[in-house]
């Protein structure tokens, strides 16, 4: 095996233990402010860790809200590394380059390693989520080859995903929610509605969304859309659950499942800031 050069960077993650633990205690290789993305980046408050998600693009947070609805899924850990050791092993073993910037070795990672419970016992999986057009870049394709051997040794199951197997209605509703939540008005004024948008929903449960909102502006003298604009960025922060691939436009009240906790809705918002 080649000898291992690391950086003073990637030193100081591995010190930092990054990419270790679990549950809320997990700690990603990467996040948003460590690397510049092509397309959105998000940080998204996890409703079954109870941490904040650090993904690159639309489609790592689709597979997200995919795997986060999934009652067999225990833990979801993002950006995960892989063992350099072993990852430079299977590049020699397998002829090829292993990443690395300006002579120094890379932390090679996975988009996702999620533990689920099963009928049989526990299992483990791990992900890489791709855009379909990376995969006719030859250099991308050999290092998805090392993290595939990577994942066989490790007797894990490994999966290639991209937009294409991702269902379309789940990435519009995502474009629809995006602007929503990097426009969210104030968490106070956020706070405030939670309890007035919870009565109107919960008295018009076969009412449209558009049809909510309008009684709302209507009841307390708001400027036409103002509360379905409120109602948007709740659901960009997850304090208004409901099944993604229902296309928001279909939606009524009874759809909406409201997650009661103001703790939840202020880690939501500050992960967002």
């Amino acid at each position: 095996m080649a000898s291992c050069k690391l950086d003073k960077k990637t030193e100081k993650w591995i010190k930092e233990e990054r990419g270790k633990g679990s549950g809320s205690d997990y700690r990603p290789w990467l996040t948003v402010r460590d690397l510049s993305s092509k397309g959105r980046s998000h940080r998204v408050m996890g409703h079954l860790t109870g941490r904040t998600h650090h993904f690159f693009s639309d489609t790592e947070l689709a597979a997200f809200l995919l795997l986060e609805w999934n009652p067999a899924v225990t833990d979801i850990r993002e950006q995960f590394p892989l063992r350099i050791e072993d990852t430079l092993t299977i590049a020699d073993e397998a002829n090829i380059r292993h990443p690395e910037v300006g002579g120094y070795h890379q932390v090679m990672s996975s988009d996702f390693v999620v533990d689920l419970s099963m009928p049989t016992g526990p299992q483990r999986l791990a992900i890489q989520v791709k855009v379909s057009t990376d995969l006719m870049d030859p250099r991308t394709v050999e290092k998805l080859e090392i993290e595939q051997r990577y994942w066989k040794l490790k007797g894990i199951p490994w999966y290639l995903i991209t937009e294409k197997q991702m269902p379309h209605t789940i990435m519009e509703n995502l474009d629809l929610l995006y602007s929503a939540r990097v426009q969210s008005e104030s968490m106070e004024v956020l706070l405030q509605s939670l309890p007035i948008y919870a009565d109107v929903l919960a008295q018009n449960l076969n009412t449209k969304l558009p049809e909510i909102g309008m009684l709302v502006d209507q009841a307390y003298s708001l400027e036409p859309g103002t509360s379905l604009a409120r109602l948007r960025a709740l659901a960009a922060l997850r304090v208004l659950i409901f099944d993604i691939s229902i296309p928001w436009t279909k939606l009524v009240s009874q759809d909406l499942q409201m997650v009661d906790n103001k703790d939840f809705l202020r880690a939501s918002y500050a992960a967002n800031q």
